[in-house]
Protein backbone atom coordinates (compact mmCIF):
# COMPACT_ATOMS: atom_id res chain seq x y z
CA UNK A 1 0.00 0.00 0.00
CA UNK A 2 1.03 3.41 -0.82
CA UNK A 3 -0.28 6.77 0.95
CA UNK A 4 -0.46 8.24 -2.43
CA UNK A 5 -3.61 8.85 -3.34
CA UNK A 6 -4.31 9.88 -0.01
CA UNK A 7 -2.97 12.65 1.71
CA UNK A 8 -1.10 13.54 -1.19
CA UNK A 9 -3.84 13.81 -3.38
CA UNK A 10 -3.41 17.48 -3.95
CA UNK A 11 -0.42 19.40 -3.80
CA UNK A 12 0.48 22.81 -2.81
CA UNK A 13 2.59 25.60 -3.57
CA UNK A 14 4.11 26.80 -0.37
CA UNK A 15 6.71 29.35 -0.03
CA UNK A 16 8.05 28.22 3.48
CA UNK A 17 10.22 30.73 4.04
CA UNK A 18 8.02 33.47 4.00
CA UNK A 19 5.48 30.76 5.72
CA UNK A 20 7.99 30.52 8.57
CA UNK A 21 8.70 34.15 8.37
CA UNK A 22 4.51 35.24 8.83
CA UNK A 23 4.27 32.23 11.52
CA UNK A 24 6.82 33.90 13.71
CA UNK A 25 5.53 37.44 14.09
CA UNK A 26 2.29 35.85 15.46
CA UNK A 27 3.88 33.20 17.70
CA UNK A 28 6.45 32.62 20.09
CA UNK A 29 10.19 31.30 18.85
CA UNK A 30 9.27 28.11 21.22
CA UNK A 31 6.14 27.55 19.26
CA UNK A 32 7.74 26.89 15.78
CA UNK A 33 9.38 23.78 14.54
CA UNK A 34 10.85 23.69 11.68
CA UNK A 35 14.12 21.22 12.22
CA UNK A 36 13.67 17.70 11.06
CA UNK A 37 14.73 16.44 14.57
CA UNK A 38 12.19 18.41 16.04
CA UNK A 39 9.28 17.35 13.98
CA UNK A 40 10.16 13.74 14.14
CA UNK A 41 8.11 12.71 17.02
CA UNK A 42 4.93 14.49 15.38
CA UNK A 43 5.21 12.31 12.02
CA UNK A 44 2.27 10.28 12.73
CA UNK A 45 -0.09 9.08 15.07
CA UNK A 46 -1.44 5.73 16.84
CA UNK A 47 -1.54 4.20 13.24
CA UNK A 48 2.45 3.96 13.21
CA UNK A 49 2.68 2.15 10.11
CA UNK A 50 2.36 5.50 7.93
CA UNK A 51 4.60 8.16 9.13
CA UNK A 52 4.60 11.72 6.95
CA UNK A 53 7.10 14.63 7.87
CA UNK A 54 4.82 18.17 8.28
CA UNK A 55 6.00 21.34 6.66
CA UNK A 56 6.38 22.71 9.78
CA UNK A 57 4.70 22.17 13.37
CA UNK A 58 3.28 24.75 15.39
CA UNK A 59 2.72 24.93 19.21
CA UNK A 60 -0.30 27.49 20.15
CA UNK A 61 -0.49 28.12 23.68
CA UNK A 62 -3.64 29.71 23.63
CA UNK A 63 -6.33 30.32 21.28
CA UNK A 64 -5.62 33.45 20.39
CA UNK A 65 -2.20 32.07 18.85
CA UNK A 66 -4.31 29.26 17.35
CA UNK A 67 -6.74 31.94 15.34
CA UNK A 68 -3.75 33.55 14.30
CA UNK A 69 -2.22 30.51 12.74
CA UNK A 70 -5.41 29.90 11.11
CA UNK A 71 -5.30 33.68 10.13
CA UNK A 72 -1.89 33.22 8.04
CA UNK A 73 -2.48 30.11 6.78
CA UNK A 74 -5.52 30.70 5.24
CA UNK A 75 -4.10 33.78 3.68
CA UNK A 76 -1.26 32.00 2.11
CA UNK A 77 -3.26 28.52 1.23
CA UNK A 78 -1.67 26.07 3.39
CA UNK A 79 -3.30 22.70 4.55
CA UNK A 80 -3.46 23.08 8.29
CA UNK A 81 -3.55 19.61 10.18
CA UNK A 82 -4.91 19.74 13.99
CA UNK A 83 -3.20 17.04 16.56
CA UNK A 84 -4.18 16.38 19.93
CA UNK A 85 -2.13 13.67 22.22
CA UNK A 86 -1.87 11.71 18.81
CA UNK A 87 -3.55 7.93 19.92
CA UNK A 88 -6.24 8.17 17.23
CA UNK A 89 -5.86 4.76 15.29
CA UNK A 90 -6.80 5.89 11.70
CA UNK A 91 -4.27 8.20 10.43
CA UNK A 92 -6.27 11.24 11.67
CA UNK A 93 -3.61 13.31 12.18
CA UNK A 94 -0.96 12.08 9.94
CA UNK A 95 0.47 15.05 8.55
CA UNK A 96 0.28 16.63 5.15
CA UNK A 97 3.37 16.89 3.41
CA UNK A 98 2.67 20.52 2.61
CA UNK A 99 1.04 22.05 5.56
CA UNK A 100 1.82 22.84 9.01
CA UNK A 101 0.57 20.41 12.17
CA UNK A 102 -0.84 22.42 15.08
CA UNK A 103 -0.82 20.44 18.25
CA UNK A 104 -3.03 21.58 20.77
CA UNK A 105 -1.37 19.48 23.56
CA UNK A 106 -0.58 23.23 25.50
CA UNK A 107 -4.15 24.12 25.90
CA UNK A 108 -5.20 21.73 28.66
CA UNK A 109 -6.39 24.23 31.04
CA UNK A 110 -10.10 22.66 33.07
CA UNK A 111 -11.48 26.30 32.92
CA UNK A 112 -14.02 25.14 35.67
CA UNK A 113 -16.45 22.14 36.43
CA UNK A 114 -19.79 22.86 37.68
CA UNK A 115 -21.44 20.78 39.70
CA UNK A 116 -24.36 21.88 40.12
CA UNK A 117 -25.53 21.83 35.76
CA UNK A 118 -23.25 18.67 36.06
CA UNK A 119 -20.84 20.22 33.79
CA UNK A 120 -17.20 20.79 33.08
CA UNK A 121 -15.82 23.23 30.71
CA UNK A 122 -11.96 21.85 29.46
CA UNK A 123 -9.46 23.15 26.45
CA UNK A 124 -9.44 20.64 23.99
CA UNK A 125 -5.98 19.30 25.09
CA UNK A 126 -7.30 18.25 28.69
CA UNK A 127 -6.92 14.39 29.39
CA UNK A 128 -10.02 12.14 29.17
CA UNK A 129 -9.31 10.75 32.51
CA UNK A 130 -8.47 14.24 33.99
CA UNK A 131 -11.91 15.39 33.72
CA UNK A 132 -12.78 12.79 36.27
CA UNK A 133 -10.06 13.24 38.27
CA UNK A 134 -11.52 17.00 38.63
CA UNK A 135 -15.28 15.63 39.02
CA UNK A 136 -14.83 13.18 41.45
CA UNK A 137 -14.23 15.96 44.39
CA UNK A 138 -18.26 16.30 43.58
CA UNK A 139 -19.18 12.72 43.35
CA UNK A 140 -19.42 12.83 39.43
CA UNK A 141 -17.20 11.54 36.71
CA UNK A 142 -16.79 11.69 32.89
CA UNK A 143 -18.68 8.54 31.21
CA UNK A 144 -17.14 7.82 27.83
CA UNK A 145 -14.03 6.52 28.57
CA UNK A 146 -12.01 4.62 25.85
CA UNK A 147 -9.21 1.81 26.09
CA UNK A 148 -6.44 5.44 26.26
CA UNK A 149 -8.75 7.64 28.43
CA UNK A 150 -5.18 7.83 30.34
CA UNK A 151 -3.11 9.86 27.67
CA UNK A 152 -6.50 10.85 25.16
CA UNK A 153 -8.01 14.23 25.01
CA UNK A 154 -10.78 15.58 25.16
CA UNK A 155 -10.43 17.51 21.90
CA UNK A 156 -9.31 14.09 20.45
CA UNK A 157 -12.55 12.46 21.28
CA UNK A 158 -15.43 14.97 20.01
CA UNK A 159 -13.14 14.64 16.16
CA UNK A 160 -13.25 10.68 16.55
CA UNK A 161 -16.47 10.56 18.32
CA UNK A 162 -14.42 8.20 20.74
CA UNK A 163 -16.78 5.54 22.72
CA UNK A 164 -15.18 3.23 25.35
CA UNK A 165 -16.59 0.27 27.30
CA UNK A 166 -19.48 2.40 29.14
CA UNK A 167 -20.91 3.44 25.94
CA UNK A 168 -23.53 1.60 25.63
CA UNK A 169 -25.36 2.70 28.72
CA UNK A 170 -24.04 6.33 28.81
CA UNK A 171 -23.38 6.92 24.71
CA UNK A 172 -20.68 8.07 22.63
CA UNK A 173 -19.07 11.48 22.72
CA UNK A 174 -21.72 13.07 21.07
CA UNK A 175 -24.05 11.91 24.26
CA UNK A 176 -22.04 13.90 26.48
CA UNK A 177 -21.21 17.43 25.06
CA UNK A 178 -23.06 20.09 25.25
CA UNK A 179 -20.95 22.59 23.90
CA UNK A 180 -18.05 22.67 21.16
CA UNK A 181 -15.92 26.18 20.43
CA UNK A 182 -14.01 26.44 18.01
CA UNK A 183 -11.98 28.31 14.98
CA UNK A 184 -12.43 28.08 11.34
CA UNK A 185 -9.89 27.86 9.19
CA UNK A 186 -10.63 31.63 8.39
CA UNK A 187 -10.29 32.17 12.82
CA UNK A 188 -13.46 33.22 12.79
CA UNK A 189 -14.86 31.49 16.66
CA UNK A 190 -17.90 29.76 16.21
CA UNK A 191 -19.86 27.96 18.39
CA UNK A 192 -22.03 24.68 18.51
CA UNK A 193 -24.70 24.03 21.04
CA UNK A 194 -25.23 25.81 24.36
CA UNK A 195 -25.49 24.72 27.82
CA UNK A 196 -29.58 24.36 27.20
CA UNK A 197 -30.43 20.87 26.49
CA UNK A 198 -31.36 22.04 22.95
CA UNK A 199 -30.23 24.97 20.67
CA UNK A 200 -31.94 26.86 18.04
CA UNK A 201 -31.21 25.94 14.44
CA UNK A 202 -29.40 22.77 12.58
CA UNK A 203 -27.68 20.48 15.25
CA UNK A 204 -24.25 21.27 13.68
CA UNK A 205 -23.03 20.62 17.35
CA UNK A 206 -23.47 16.45 16.48
CA UNK A 207 -22.27 17.22 13.04
CA UNK A 208 -18.71 18.08 14.42
CA UNK A 209 -18.66 15.40 16.66
CA UNK A 210 -16.61 12.66 14.48
CA UNK A 211 -15.75 15.34 11.85
CA UNK A 212 -12.20 14.49 12.42
CA UNK A 213 -10.51 17.66 12.08
CA UNK A 214 -12.56 18.65 8.49
CA UNK A 215 -14.54 21.33 9.61
CA UNK A 216 -13.23 23.30 12.36
CA UNK A 217 -10.13 23.49 15.04
CA UNK A 218 -11.47 22.79 18.58
CA UNK A 219 -11.11 25.27 21.11
CA UNK A 220 -12.89 24.38 24.30
CA UNK A 221 -15.36 22.09 25.57
CA UNK A 222 -18.49 21.90 27.41
CA UNK A 223 -19.19 17.93 28.45
CA UNK A 224 -21.63 16.47 30.66
CA UNK A 225 -20.86 15.17 34.11
CA UNK A 226 -22.89 11.31 35.57
CA UNK A 227 -23.10 11.58 39.15
CA UNK A 228 -21.21 8.22 40.13
CA UNK A 229 -23.42 4.99 40.79
CA UNK A 230 -23.61 3.51 44.26
CA UNK A 231 -22.22 0.06 43.31
CA UNK A 232 -20.93 -1.08 40.44
CA UNK A 233 -20.02 -5.64 40.10
CA UNK A 234 -18.80 -6.90 37.15
CA UNK A 235 -20.01 -10.88 35.58
CA UNK A 236 -17.64 -12.52 33.63
CA UNK A 237 -18.87 -15.16 31.77
CA UNK A 238 -16.85 -18.10 30.36
CA UNK A 239 -17.93 -19.75 26.68
CA UNK A 240 -16.16 -22.86 25.41
CA UNK A 241 -17.88 -21.59 21.79
CA UNK A 242 -17.63 -18.30 20.44
CA UNK A 243 -20.99 -18.55 18.87
CA UNK A 244 -22.42 -19.18 22.21
CA UNK A 245 -20.61 -16.15 23.67
CA UNK A 246 -22.42 -13.68 20.70
CA UNK A 247 -25.43 -15.51 20.78
CA UNK A 248 -25.36 -14.39 24.68
CA UNK A 249 -24.91 -10.44 23.53
CA UNK A 250 -28.14 -10.68 21.63
CA UNK A 251 -30.03 -12.66 24.81
CA UNK A 252 -29.04 -10.02 26.88
CA UNK A 253 -29.86 -7.34 25.04
CA UNK A 254 -33.27 -9.04 23.72
CA UNK A 255 -34.02 -9.69 26.97
CA UNK A 256 -34.43 -5.79 27.67
CA UNK A 257 -31.33 -5.36 29.93
CA UNK A 258 -28.62 -2.33 29.10
CA UNK A 259 -25.70 -3.33 31.20
CA UNK A 260 -23.57 -0.38 32.20
CA UNK A 261 -20.57 -2.32 29.71
CA UNK A 262 -20.82 -5.37 28.02
CA UNK A 263 -17.53 -6.49 26.56
CA UNK A 264 -15.87 -9.51 24.45
CA UNK A 265 -12.76 -10.97 24.48
CA UNK A 266 -11.58 -14.11 22.38
CA UNK A 267 -8.98 -16.62 23.19
CA UNK A 268 -6.22 -14.94 21.53
CA UNK A 269 -6.85 -11.76 23.52
CA UNK A 270 -7.83 -13.66 26.56
CA UNK A 271 -3.90 -15.28 26.29
CA UNK A 272 -2.31 -11.75 25.36
CA UNK A 273 -3.72 -10.06 28.68
CA UNK A 274 -3.80 -12.16 31.39
CA UNK A 275 0.05 -12.82 31.68
CA UNK A 276 0.35 -9.32 31.17
CA UNK A 277 -2.08 -8.01 34.07
CA UNK A 278 -3.30 -11.01 35.67
CA UNK A 279 -7.10 -9.89 35.64
CA UNK A 280 -8.14 -14.08 36.82
CA UNK A 281 -9.81 -14.83 33.38
CA UNK A 282 -10.12 -18.45 32.12
CA UNK A 283 -7.39 -19.12 30.47
CA UNK A 284 -9.11 -22.39 29.12
CA UNK A 285 -12.62 -20.22 27.51
CA UNK A 286 -12.67 -19.24 24.02
CA UNK A 287 -14.34 -16.15 24.58
CA UNK A 288 -15.55 -14.67 27.71
CA UNK A 289 -17.36 -11.83 28.37
CA UNK A 290 -17.85 -8.59 30.66
CA UNK A 291 -20.91 -7.63 31.87
CA UNK A 292 -20.95 -4.47 34.29
CA UNK A 293 -23.92 -3.46 36.47
CA UNK A 294 -24.26 0.10 37.92
CA UNK A 295 -26.56 1.66 39.83
CA UNK A 296 -28.18 1.65 43.58
CA UNK A 297 -27.59 -1.89 45.52
CA UNK A 298 -30.84 -2.67 45.21
CA UNK A 299 -30.91 -2.24 41.31
CA UNK A 300 -27.52 -3.99 40.92
CA UNK A 301 -28.56 -6.96 42.32
CA UNK A 302 -31.98 -7.70 40.57
CA UNK A 303 -29.57 -6.70 37.62
CA UNK A 304 -26.62 -9.23 38.05
CA UNK A 305 -29.86 -11.52 38.85
CA UNK A 306 -31.62 -11.87 35.16
CA UNK A 307 -28.01 -11.32 33.16
CA UNK A 308 -26.79 -14.56 35.33
CA UNK A 309 -29.48 -16.12 34.25
CA UNK A 310 -29.64 -15.45 30.30
CA UNK A 311 -25.76 -16.47 30.55
CA UNK A 312 -26.34 -19.81 31.98
CA UNK A 313 -29.23 -20.01 29.45
CA UNK A 314 -27.21 -18.92 26.60
CA UNK A 315 -24.51 -21.89 27.41
CA UNK A 316 -21.54 -20.02 29.54
CA UNK A 317 -19.61 -22.80 30.95
CA UNK A 318 -18.25 -20.10 34.04
CA UNK A 319 -19.66 -17.43 35.53
CA UNK A 320 -18.65 -14.88 38.51
CA UNK A 321 -19.64 -11.58 40.22
CA UNK A 322 -16.69 -9.00 41.50
CA UNK A 323 -16.95 -9.34 44.82
CA UNK A 324 -15.33 -6.05 45.97
CA UNK A 325 -14.02 -2.56 44.02
CA UNK A 326 -11.21 -3.87 43.83
CA UNK A 327 -11.63 -7.60 42.00
CA UNK A 328 -14.03 -5.25 39.78
CA UNK A 329 -11.31 -2.96 38.67
CA UNK A 330 -9.17 -5.62 37.83
CA UNK A 331 -11.42 -7.16 35.62
CA UNK A 332 -12.08 -4.70 33.94
CA UNK A 333 -7.96 -3.64 33.42
CA UNK A 334 -7.80 -6.51 31.57
CA UNK A 335 -9.66 -5.72 28.95
CA UNK A 336 -8.40 -1.81 28.83
CA UNK A 337 -5.00 -3.39 28.94
CA UNK A 338 -5.88 -5.26 25.90
CA UNK A 339 -3.68 -3.32 23.04
CA UNK A 340 -0.50 -3.25 25.18
CA UNK A 341 -0.68 -6.61 26.63
CA UNK A 342 -1.08 -7.61 22.39
CA UNK A 343 2.01 -5.55 21.31
CA UNK A 344 4.16 -7.40 23.55
CA UNK A 345 3.52 -10.40 21.00
CA UNK A 346 3.82 -9.34 18.10
CA UNK A 347 6.65 -6.23 16.16
CA UNK A 348 3.31 -4.38 14.83
CA UNK A 349 -0.56 -4.65 15.06
CA UNK A 350 -3.29 -3.21 12.90
CA UNK A 351 -6.64 -2.17 15.20
CA UNK A 352 -9.37 -2.17 13.28
CA UNK A 353 -12.75 -0.81 13.71
CA UNK A 354 -15.76 -1.66 12.81
CA UNK A 355 -19.94 -2.02 13.69
CA UNK A 356 -21.78 -5.02 12.92
CA UNK A 357 -25.52 -5.39 14.08
CA UNK A 358 -25.34 -7.83 17.98
CA UNK A 359 -26.89 -10.56 16.27
CA UNK A 360 -23.75 -11.43 13.71
CA UNK A 361 -21.08 -11.16 16.13
CA UNK A 362 -20.91 -14.79 16.21
CA UNK A 363 -20.37 -15.17 12.33
CA UNK A 364 -18.15 -12.35 12.28
CA UNK A 365 -15.83 -13.98 14.69
CA UNK A 366 -15.61 -16.96 12.66
CA UNK A 367 -15.63 -15.17 9.61
CA UNK A 368 -12.22 -13.88 11.08
CA UNK A 369 -10.46 -16.62 12.21
CA UNK A 370 -11.20 -17.94 8.64
CA UNK A 371 -9.18 -14.79 7.12
CA UNK A 372 -6.89 -15.62 9.43
CA UNK A 373 -5.99 -18.53 8.25
CA UNK A 374 -5.97 -17.43 4.47
CA UNK A 375 -3.51 -14.39 5.06
CA UNK A 376 -1.71 -16.28 7.59
CA UNK A 377 -1.26 -13.63 10.67
CA UNK A 378 -2.86 -13.94 13.63
CA UNK A 379 -5.52 -12.23 15.30
CA UNK A 380 -7.01 -11.41 18.51
CA UNK A 381 -10.09 -9.88 18.87
CA UNK A 382 -12.10 -7.38 21.44
CA UNK A 383 -15.69 -6.17 20.98
CA UNK A 384 -17.40 -3.27 22.69
CA UNK A 385 -19.95 -6.16 22.23
CA UNK A 386 -22.83 -4.52 23.50
CA UNK A 387 -23.05 -2.28 20.41
CA UNK A 388 -21.31 -4.15 18.08
CA UNK A 389 -17.81 -2.50 17.63
CA UNK A 390 -15.04 -4.87 17.14
CA UNK A 391 -11.78 -4.30 17.18
CA UNK A 392 -9.93 -7.02 15.82
CA UNK A 393 -5.97 -6.72 16.25
CA UNK A 394 -4.10 -7.99 13.33
CA UNK A 395 -0.92 -8.81 14.39
CA UNK A 396 2.39 -8.99 11.32
CA UNK A 397 5.85 -7.50 11.13
CA UNK A 398 6.58 -4.76 8.94
CA UNK A 399 9.78 -5.92 9.06
CA UNK A 400 9.07 -8.91 6.68
CA UNK A 401 8.34 -8.26 3.27
CA UNK A 402 4.39 -8.22 2.24
CA UNK A 403 3.79 -8.46 5.84
CA UNK A 404 2.18 -5.07 6.26
CA UNK A 405 0.36 -5.60 2.61
CA UNK A 406 -1.95 -8.61 3.80
CA UNK A 407 -2.09 -7.02 7.10
CA UNK A 408 -4.35 -4.22 5.42
CA UNK A 409 -6.03 -6.73 3.36
CA UNK A 410 -7.05 -8.67 5.59
CA UNK A 411 -8.38 -5.50 7.76
CA UNK A 412 -9.88 -4.45 4.58
CA UNK A 413 -12.19 -7.50 4.09
CA UNK A 414 -13.05 -7.19 7.55
CA UNK A 415 -14.38 -3.68 6.97
CA UNK A 416 -15.85 -5.09 3.72
CA UNK A 417 -17.71 -7.69 5.52
CA UNK A 418 -19.06 -5.49 8.07
CA UNK A 419 -21.04 -3.32 5.67
CA UNK A 420 -22.17 -6.43 4.21
CA UNK A 421 -23.91 -7.72 7.82
CA UNK A 422 -25.72 -4.13 7.63
CA UNK A 423 -22.67 -2.45 9.71
CA UNK A 424 -20.53 0.20 9.15
CA UNK A 425 -16.56 0.58 8.51
CA UNK A 426 -15.91 2.38 11.79
CA UNK A 427 -17.39 2.72 15.13
CA UNK A 428 -15.11 5.29 16.78
CA UNK A 429 -11.92 5.76 15.48
CA UNK A 430 -13.12 7.38 12.35
CA UNK A 431 -12.09 7.40 8.15
CA UNK A 432 -8.82 9.40 8.63
CA UNK A 433 -6.12 7.65 6.08
CA UNK A 434 -6.85 3.96 7.17
CA UNK A 435 -10.18 3.66 5.33
CA UNK A 436 -10.56 6.53 3.36
CA UNK A 437 -10.87 4.01 0.16
CA UNK A 438 -13.55 1.56 2.01
CA UNK A 439 -15.52 5.28 1.99
CA UNK A 440 -16.90 3.87 -1.13
CA UNK A 441 -17.71 0.90 -0.46
CA UNK A 442 -20.27 1.92 1.88
CA UNK A 443 -21.37 4.67 0.12
CA UNK A 444 -22.71 5.77 -3.01
CA UNK A 445 -21.02 8.96 -5.15
CA UNK A 446 -24.06 11.00 -4.97
CA UNK A 447 -23.81 10.63 -0.79
CA UNK A 448 -20.01 11.33 -0.61
CA UNK A 449 -20.57 14.29 -3.30
CA UNK A 450 -22.94 15.59 -0.79
CA UNK A 451 -20.03 15.11 2.16
CA UNK A 452 -17.70 17.15 0.46
CA UNK A 453 -20.59 19.84 -0.05
CA UNK A 454 -20.77 20.09 3.63
CA UNK A 455 -17.04 20.21 4.29
CA UNK A 456 -16.89 23.14 1.26
CA UNK A 457 -19.21 25.06 3.55
CA UNK A 458 -17.06 25.43 6.55
CA UNK A 459 -14.07 24.99 4.47
CA UNK A 460 -13.96 26.40 0.90
CA UNK A 461 -10.35 25.45 -0.47
CA UNK A 462 -10.16 22.27 1.55
CA UNK A 463 -7.27 23.04 3.99
CA UNK A 464 -8.89 21.67 6.77
CA UNK A 465 -7.04 18.06 7.46
CA UNK A 466 -7.01 17.39 3.47
CA UNK A 467 -7.20 14.22 2.03
CA UNK A 468 -8.99 12.73 5.00
CA UNK A 469 -12.38 10.78 5.95
CA UNK A 470 -13.80 11.84 2.49
CA UNK A 471 -12.36 10.31 -1.05
CA UNK A 472 -12.13 12.25 -3.94
CA UNK A 473 -15.30 11.20 -6.27
CA UNK A 474 -12.77 10.43 -9.04
CA UNK A 475 -10.58 7.96 -6.52
CA UNK A 476 -14.26 6.41 -5.83
CA UNK A 477 -14.96 5.64 -9.42
CA UNK A 478 -10.91 3.96 -9.27
CA UNK A 479 -12.05 1.80 -6.57
CA UNK A 480 -15.43 1.17 -8.02
CA UNK A 481 -13.75 -0.13 -11.17
CA UNK A 482 -10.96 -2.53 -9.50
CA UNK A 483 -13.96 -3.65 -7.22
CA UNK A 484 -15.61 -4.35 -11.06
CA UNK A 485 -12.31 -6.66 -11.23
CA UNK A 486 -10.93 -3.89 -14.29
CA UNK A 487 -8.06 -3.90 -11.34
CA UNK A 488 -6.78 -4.57 -7.86
CA UNK A 489 -7.56 -1.83 -5.54
CA UNK A 490 -6.11 -0.37 -2.91
CA UNK A 491 -8.88 -0.48 -0.40
CA UNK A 492 -6.43 2.07 2.69
CA UNK A 493 -3.80 3.52 2.13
Amino acid sequence: MSMEGTIADRRFTIDRATLIRRLREVLPAQALLAEEEEMRPYDCDGLTAYRQLPLLVALPEDEVQAQAILKVCNELQVPVVPRGAATGLSGGATPHPDGVLVSLAKLKRIIRVDPLSRTAVVQPGVRNLAVSEAAAHYGLYYAPDPSSQIACTIGGNVAENAGGVHCLKYGLTVHNVMRVRGLTIEGEIVEFGNAALDAAGYDLLALLNGSEGLLAMITEVTVKLTPKPELAQVVIASFDDVRKAGDAVASIIAAGIVPAGLEMMDKKAIHAVEPYVNAGYDMDAEAILLCESDGTPEEVAEEIGRMTAVLARSGAAGIRVSQNEAERLKFWAGRKAAFPAVGRLTPDYLCMDGTIPRKRLAEMLEAIAALSGKYALRCANVFHAGDGNLHPLIMYDANQPGELDRAAAFGSEILELSVRFGGTITGEHGVGIEKIMLMAEQFTEAEIGAFHRLKAAFDEHGLLNPGKGVPTLARCREYTQARAGTASPSPGL
